[in-house]
């Protein structure tokens, strides 16, 4: 018999791996261009021409040896350098390459600073709805995972009298993903700064460290002008978990870091710590050659606006169906509301006409569906013909 903790997971599976896989079979049954799958965050949108250019370069001109041997747990100097000089240009911090660990992305980021936090029986606070993998992350270390639900009547911000009562002598940490997946929200400065005092006093009552660990993929991908605030700004106990994935689109890529600022409890030991977890969990660095890549990228963007523009057609699109989608600031997702309630229902009666989405349950929220536009627009105007005639079988 396996692992009795790995048999629970397997059975819980991913419903987004799910879907996904269920569009390539459709595709295969009615053709590719008669599927409309939302399914998974997989950006449509190419990588900047000068990635392609930094990786061709890099492997051509740097020693075999240099290029592909080990270096530091912790990642390259120059590069853990590079991004903190970054960070502070941006950001107003003041970080040195001794505050980053490279990372095999922030999955990986996440779980080495999950390793490095949690004891047995701590519990870890999420709003919901959440990307579902941070129960497993946690409980991977004997940790609980507890949600918080987001106020659904103040769209979907985090609610910082609801955290404050979550918060107890077990609790060990708080995640936040801003931008949000699934909803598209960006949590607002005023949040935050709510969010921040709460922790502040819940600490102070219990005598403990509580730490906010900023899960942040979908950072650059923000609207409208809106502005994602930079955690350890109002909160010294932030440890900040980043990728490329989704700002230069680089999700098979697996390349990230985590930030642990100076003025963390415990900074040094939790810096050593988590050099160590990179190691044990089996990441022993982030991979070399993409570590150099992004020291030379660091100033690249995506294209925000093919993704916005996505954005406006597919949330007039649904709004024309009847339907009742959140208007996102960020991230590329489309959080709706299912017309009956009954968002599984919803997301099977949607296969009918080859539409596929995740519905609200897989992220703890039902009620809801998760519908990602990080597709081609093509694609998106295709699909609002097949969403007009799911909305009018529901009476829309």
């Amino acid at each position: 018999m396996i692992s009795e903790k790995m048999i629970k997971m397997a059975e819980g599976g991913s419903a987004i791996r799910a879907m996904f896989e269920e569009g390539n079979r459709l595709s295969q049954k009615y053709g590719r261009e008669n599927v409309y799958d939302f399914s998974i965050g997989n950006p449509n949108i190419p990588a900047p021409e000068k990635i392609r250019e930094e990786i061709i370069s890099i492997a051509e001109n740097t020693d075999p040896m240099e290029l592909h041997g080990y270096m530091s747990n912790a990642g390259y100097p120059f590069v853990r350098s590079a991004v903190a000089e970054s960070l502070n240009r941006r950001f107003g911090t003041n970080f040195t390459g001794e505050n980053i660990i490279m990372t095999v992305g922030a999955a990986g980021g996440l779980n080495i600073v999950l390793k490095t936090l949690l004891n047995p029986g701590d519990e870890v606070l999420v709003f919901s709805p959440y990307f579902l993998e941070y129960g497993n992350y946690v409980s991977n270390y004997d940790g609980v995972l507890k949600a918080v639900p987001a106020s659904e009547t103040d769209g979907f911000q985090p609610d910082a009298a609801a955290l404050y009562s979550a918060v107890n002598e077990k609790t060990k940490a708080v995640i936040i993903n801003n931008p949000n997946n699934p909803t598209g929200v960006i949590y607002s400065e005023e949040k935050i700064k709510e969010l921040a005092a709460a922790l502040e006093k819940r600490q102070a009552e219990l005598g403990t460290s509580i730490y906010i660990i900023s899960d942040e993929p979908y950072r650059e991908l923000a609207y409208d002008g809106a502005e994602v605030p930079y955690i350890t700004k109002y909160y010294k106990n932030t440890i900040v978990c980043y990728s490329w994935s989704k700002s230069l689109s680089l999700p098979g890529e697996r390349i990230g870091y985590v930030v642990i600022p100076n003025d963390a409890d415990d900074s040094a030991l939790i810096v050593s710590a988590a050099v160590i977890a990179n190691r044990i969990l089996g990441f022993v660095n982030a991979p070399a050659l993409q570590q150099r890549m992004v020291a030379a990228c660091l100033d690249e963007k995506t294209d925000v606006g093919a993704y916005d523009r996505n954005r406006q057609t597919l949330y007039n699109g649904l709004k024309s169906a009847g339907f009742e989608p959140v208007y996102p600031s960020g991230a590329f997702y489309m959080w709706v509301k299912a017309p009956d309630g009954d968002d599984k229902a919803f997301s099977q009666r949607a296969k009918k006409y080859n539409i596929l989405f995740v519905p609200g349950s897989s992220f703890a929220c039902p009620g809801y569906v998760r519908i990602a536009y990080c597709v081609s627009h093509d694609m998106i105007v295709r699909s609002l013909p097949a969403f007009k005639k799911l909305g009018e079988e529901y009476g829309l």
